[in-house]
């Protein structure tokens, strides 16, 4: 693989946009030069009027998930593909434990499934069962270290399948090494089953329920509960707080930040985008996911929160669950919860908060770059432009104008819960490692050229 250089364009990083050209040598970033001399040999790429970007990193997604009672209709290879359409080029997935194996067979089946992927990937580790010896957690998470994943993912939800009760939870952030980060989805259980009971009890089980059975104050009370449990005994446990879907959420979190501790914040774009009154409409199928969508005006609050930088990251949950899967069962408790998202990530959040809402695009592409990077251990091999940083990137044109559409689109879902949606500008190319894997709307990856990234989060 020989040089290539990207010329003309605007490169963006967390910090600026400067005009210059990007070099690339191999799989790698060899430079940022106002001019670039050619070589004969050189692959020239005119990147004139448009961004030069970091790779887009989606560090929350659920690409053919299986969740013991649902599985997603896509695979690896659909996902990356997906991925690469909108200048994704690399993925933060999960793996389950599984339980009664140690860890590391958990990370070999994910990896199994994660070899057909386009582009490359990483994981968090979910932990379903912890050990009682508190020695052993310390044992068993630190191993997890050893096999590049820096980082776990708890549930206060979904009995029996997931959830994990306060004294776990709390023995947990005690056994974690300093070097580790605590995902956690955070929904009080016992609030959700019971007003999940009382709508099944009066026989409100269609879809346009579904925010009721998961109010609010439920996310609320579980972020306040669990960064107590993990800064209480140690005061350093790093928690990250996933698809913060209430305001309120969000405020906390800046709270405890404020206090010294080191508490992230996550977002989607479908709480930034949509809200609640969509399960009034006539799809609300297409929007059942967990935590459901909220009222207006927390949508608007969550964009102001954003904007005033108390944001950490913008990632999609993303669940590619068939539209046949969604309107299986008219009943908001027995359908599968999850949006499809990763394609057009970038494209909506731009088109949001730098086209519509005059936000600087390097603090908006920070959010989906260098900031997962730095948090789940990537940076700067990922999400930067920097000499000899993975040459994953970007050229986004700023200026088309089109409107989201799930027949462009390439997931199995065959809808999009953003369907009709203006959309300014669009992935031209998208480089992975070097390669040219998306150009001018072709997919030009193959399966199996991805690799799984190892993330070492320093302490």
């Amino acid at each position: 693989m020989g040089r290539m250089i990207i010329q003309g364009g605007i490169i963006v990083s967390s910090e600026d946009a400067v005009q210059a050209d990007l070099l690339i040598e191999g799989e790698q970033i060899a430079g940022t030069l106002a001019h670039a001399v050619p070589r004969p040999d050189d692959m020239i790429i005119d990147a004139s009027g448009l961004l030069v970007l970091p790779g887009i990193i989606d560090a929350h997604t659920h690409i053919q998930l299986d969740t013991g009672i649902y599985q997603t209709a896509d695979n690896w290879e659909i996902g990356s593909k997906a991925a690469t359409a909108g200048g994704v080029t690399t993925l933060i997935d999960f793996a389950n434990q599984i339980k009664g194996k140690p860890f590391a067979d958990a990370l070999a089946a994910r990896q199994a499934e994660a070899a057909q992927s386009s582009i490359d990937y990483a994981f968090h580790m979910v932990v379903l069962e912890p050990p009682h010896n508190i020695k052993q957690i310390e044992e068993d998470l630190e191993s997890l270290l050893g096999l590049g994943i820096a980082s776990i993912k708890l549930f206060t939800t979904y009995r029996p399948n997931y959830h994990l009760d306060d004294a776990q939870l709390w023995h947990i952030f005690r056994a974690m090494p300093s070097n580790m980060v605590a995902m956690v989805h955070c929904e009080n259980d016992s609030l959700v089953t019971d007003a999940t009971q009382r709508l099944v009890e009066q026989g409100k089980t269609a879809w346009t329920y579904h925010a009721e059975s998961r109010p609010e104050e439920a996310e609320i009370e579980a972020i306040n509960r669990v960064i107590t449990l993990a800064t209480l005994p140690v005061g350093r446990s790093k928690v990250y707080i996933v698809h913060c879907s209430a305001s309120h959420s969000v405020f906390d979190v800046k709270q405890y930040r404020d206090e010294g501790y080191e508490i992230y914040c996550e977002t989607c774009p479908q709480y930034l985008l949509l809200a609640d009154s969509v399960y009034a409409g006539d799809k609300p199928e297409h929007f059942i996911l967990q935590p459901p969508l909220r009222h207006e005006d927390n949508r608007r609050c969550l964009r102001e929160f954003v904007q005033a930088g108390m944001v950490d990251v913008i990632s999609t949950d993303t669940c590619d669950y068939s539209l046949a899967q969604k309107q299986a069962n008219a009943d908001f408790t027995k359908t599968p919860g999850g949006l499809p998202g990763i394609e057009t990530l970038f494209p909506l959040m731009y088109t949001l908060f730098c086209d519509e809402l005059g936000e600087p695009v390097t603090k908006i592409a920070n959010l989906m770059t260098a900031s997962p990077a730095r948090i789940f251990g990537l940076y700067p091999r990922k999400g930067a432009l920097q000499v000899g940083s993975d040459a994953d990137v970007v050229l986004y044109d700023p200026e088309p104008e089109g409107t989201i559409s799930h027949k462009d689109l390439h997931y199995v879902a065959d809808y999009s819960p953003y369907e009709g949606m203006r959309v300014k500008g669009k992935v031209q190319m998208t480089i992975s490692r070097g390669e040219i894997i998306y150009r001018d709307g072709q997919f030009l990856g193959k399966p199996g050229r991805g690799r799984f990234v190892p993330g070492q989060v320093t302490s």
